[in-house]
């Protein structure tokens, strides 16, 4: 069975994570996630065992206890539902298509474009607030 293990403290290494299931049972692996830009801990791991009844006799020992000072959060690990791709950044429009902007009435975008009565077409100063 995977067993996600989350709120980690960054100073935890894989060896310390096998260790802290280990009592329960069979390790087959254990592996915390690291950021792969700074190498640092994310916070959160996944144990594998071999054995589903121990691995669930480990969720439950272990769900909520403290360790290194955070308490951890442990349960059995989901597959990501399909068609989720990887993280990474997501393509947004910024700008285009009339929106927000310093305009009055009409369409089209910005400050100072025409077509839609900006505040550059009013044409002087006129009294008609």
């Amino acid at each position: 069975m995977n067993i996600y293990v989350g709120n980690l403290s960054w100073n935890l290494k894989d060896q310390d994570l096998s260790n802290l299931f280990a009592s329960h049972g069979e390790v087959t692996s254990a592996k915390i996630v690291l950021d792969k830009f700074t190498n640092r801990s994310k916070g959160f791991g996944f144990v594998e065992m071999a054995n589903d009844d121990q691995a669930q006799a480990a969720i439950s020992a272990l769900n909520g206890t403290e360790v290194d000072g955070r308490n951890i959060v442990v349960n059995e690990s989901r597959p990501k539902p399909e068609g989720s791709g990887g993280g990474g950044f997501k393509k947004r429009s910024f700008g285009g298509g009339g929106g927000g902007g310093f305009k009055k009435g009409g369409s089209g975008g910005g400050y100072n474009k025409g077509g839609g009565g900006g505040y550059r077409d009013r044409g002087g100063y006129s009294n008609d607030y």
